[in-house]
């Protein structure tokens, strides 16, 4: 069903009324041309969602379907196709442009240590918002991985876990934590992107894991002491489509004199530093805003990062690689895994495999009836946005004029005994 049903109880039996976004947009933007005439004016909101397109929920994937490619394939094939008449016109040649050549890309290094630090503060803000004075309470289905943002979980039937059959879909829910609301994938850790670009599968235990957005960070220029990496002063050679490096080791074993990422925004445990070295502590609101905008931040640095630096997912699991290649490890357990040898099917990845969104059901009104859960019955009418995005909302924050046409805020559902009476 392509439109957006809402019901707006006015009398004592329900009217329907069908909401259709297409022809919101086009009637609001033939209305903001002057084709509407009378009053002209419009409140900033207004103009806010009519620069905003419509966005709905997007449908997860069939488990053994792939995933759709970003790059068309005829464009991939046709940038093979220009790589290797390079490679034979000029057999050996000097990259020029980085990160192609082993060198960071200068303007993005400040772009790499904001997300750094919008990370540290996302995780801190959402420690004190779960875990804090407050808290928000967090749900988590036993047998599966769905999430609700609520005191009360809700009664959806879309539970996919172990006995679901028995329990006809309900979800079984306990407390969840920090983890359950937002969570990165891993991948390995590569010292030297350029020389060395895979990891095979017997060394799956040897090279070190850590989460994708921190690993893509330490690429474009972020020094973090514990994942040490090489930092190259000259470009390096193909040969051949074989990358050789004449660069001395001892000039190649220091890293950049660039210092380390920026302290965390948000710290867990702690408040806001004023300017005399006082802290001071900020209300609930103020610290949802700030951990909104370190997801937000974050989000948008990562998508900007990944315009240059390769980023890998497989097409059948949710598995990330950060680099030129993706990884040989046999650790594939998706779909056809047994044609490819446990091996991974790697694809070009988006922001969204990088940070999941987690989506989660939006509750309208969190500080109302808390003994009615969402009903199955209404499940049309409610919308849904990203876990963190849910809970801040909840905690007092504004909700992003992105995720409004898909927490449908502008649906009012109707009562639990007239969703029959409504077509």
């Amino acid at each position: 069903m392509q439109g957006t049903l809402g019901v707006r109880s006015r009398a004592p039996r329900a009217s329907l009324r069908v909401l259709f976004p297409q022809q919101q947009l086009t009637a609001r933007a033939r209305w903001l041309q002057g084709g509407g005439g009378g009053w002209t004016g419009a409140s900033e909101e207004e103009e806010e969602e009519a620069a905003v397109p419509y966005v709905d929920v997007p449908r997860p994937g069939r488990k053994w379907e792939r995933k759709p490619y970003v790059t068309p394939m005829k464009v991939l094939i046709r940038r093979a196709k220009e790589e290797r008449q390079a490679r034979r016109e000029s057999p050996c040649r000097v990259l020029e442009h980085p990160p192609d050549n082993g060198l960071v890309v200068p303007h993005l290094v400040d772009v790499a240590r904001r997300v750094h630090a919008a990370r540290e503060g996302l995780l801190g803000g959402l420690t004190r918002l779960v875990e804090g004075e407050g808290a928000i309470p967090v749900k988590r289905c036993r047998f599966c991985s769905e999430v609700h943002i609520g005191r009360v979980g809700h009664e959806i039937r879309t539970c996919e876990g172990r006995n679901s059959g028995a329990r006809n879909s309900l979800h079984v829910w306990r407390p969840g934590t920090v983890r359950d609301v937002v969570g990165f994938p891993y991948c390995y850790h590569l010292f030297d992107r350029v020389g060395k670009p895979r990891v095979v599968h017997k060394e799956k235990y040897d090279v070190p894991r850590l989460p994708a957005v921190m690993e893509l960070c330490i690429q474009a220029g972020v020094d973090v002491p514990r994942y040490p990496t090489k930092r190259r002063t000259r470009p390096v050679y193909s040969i051949e489509g074989r990358i050789v490096d004449f660069e001395p080791d001892d000039e190649a074993a220091g890293t950049s004199p660039e210092p380390p990422a920026c302290t965390p925004l948000l710290p867990p445990a702690a408040g806001v530093v004023n300017g005399e070295g006082e802290e001071s502590e900020i209300t609930v609101p103020e610290l949802a805003s700030r951990t909104l905008q370190s997801w937000l931040d974050m989000r948008s640095g990562a998508a900007r990062l990944m315009k240059k630096y390769s980023v890998h997912t497989c097409g059948y699991c949710p598995d990330v690689q950060v680099g030129p290649k993706g990884h040989k490890v046999r650790m594939c357990r998706a779909t056809k895994h047994q044609q490819r040898d446990g091996q991974h099917a790697w694809q070009e990845a988006t922001v969204d495999d990088l940070v999941p969104p987690n989506y989660v059901w939006h509750v309208a009104d969190p500080a109302g009836d808390e003994s009615l859960p969402l009903a199955n019955e209404l499940k049309r009418y409610y919308g849904k946005a990203p876990a963190v995005v849910e809970l801040c909302v909840q905690a007092g924050a504004p909700v992003p004029a992105a995720y409004r046409s898909m927490m449908r805020l502008d649906v009012v559902p109707p009562a639990r005994d007239e969703y029959d009476l409504v077509a």
